[in-house]
């Protein structure tokens, strides 16, 4: 069982996975939250693991950058390897001036400027959103744990070096964005197309409105909170299936 990015076996990944962007997160996650963890994939350098987590299986697994990449990635794990949920974590910029540096956001719906949806040949304009059981699951979830989680809507943009990027993408925080980032779209419609449950999960690592910032190492290491209340949800998703 491999395709063109994954030389795991089938059956290697468990039914819900966590995807942040950077292979080294993957790591980082697998090393210090699972139990046993064993590299599934590395091809191109996008590491996958799977453990378990309180004795439950889950995987984590890296997904790029962009949507192009994240489609790849979740439409193979949807179709190819029987992956339920994909649970999305990562960075993003605030665009809304409710949030702070180290926020958690949850995504409940998301805005785009990419052509992502454009391969469906939909008769008109399709909305991309959070599946509802792994997002109120998370909500749950993170009210348990004492953890402080915004809901809103993304902006999902498929331009990071954007000639106009602050002035554009501050609009849609006018029209009630909370923040902007670059791969919900692809996994959100993905996960419509092939029947399955998909959720974002982000931790503002950048301020458009106040021009704050974290640095690369704790955007890769720090955002340990996002992590437990993925990982958590994740266990309450088995009982669910």
């Amino acid at each position: 069982m491999s395709t063109p990015h994954n030389t795991a076996e089938k059956g290697a990944f468990a039914k819900t996975v966590l995807m942040p962007g950077d292979p080294l997160r993957a790591k980082f996650i697998a090393e210090n939250f699972l139990n046993a963890p064993v590299l599934v994939n590395d091809v191109r350098g996008i590491q996958g693991y799977t453990g378990t987590y309180h004795g439950i299986p889950v995987s984590v697994m890296a997904s790029g950058m962009g949507a192009p990449s994240m489609g790849i990635y979740s439409y193979e794990l949807y179709h190819m390897y029987d992956v339920e949920n994909i649970i999305r974590i990562g960075s993003a910029g605030a665009i809304s001036e409710d949030l702070q540096l180290r926020d958690m956001v949850a995504g409940i719906a998301v805005h785009t400027n990419s052509n992502f949806a454009s391969q469906y040949q939909m008769p008109g304009t399709i909305a991309p959103v959070a599946d509802y059981t792994l997002l109120s699951t998370a909500v749950e979830t993170a009210k348990e744990l004492g953890i402080s989680l915004h809901v809103g809507t993304l902006f999902s943009s498929d331009t990071f070096y954007d000639a106009f990027k602050k002035e554009n993408t501050l609009k849609w925080g006018k029209m009630g964005a909370l923040a902007v980032e670059m791969e919900s779209i692809g996994l959100y419609l993905t996960a419509q197309y092939a029947g399955k449950r998909a959720l974002t999960l982000v931790t503002v690592s950048d301020h458009l409105v106040t021009e704050e910032s974290t640095s690369a190492e704790e955007r890769q290491n720090s955002f340990t909170q996002m992590m437990q209340v993925a990982l958590e949800t994740a266990v309450k998703m088995e009982k669910i299936q």
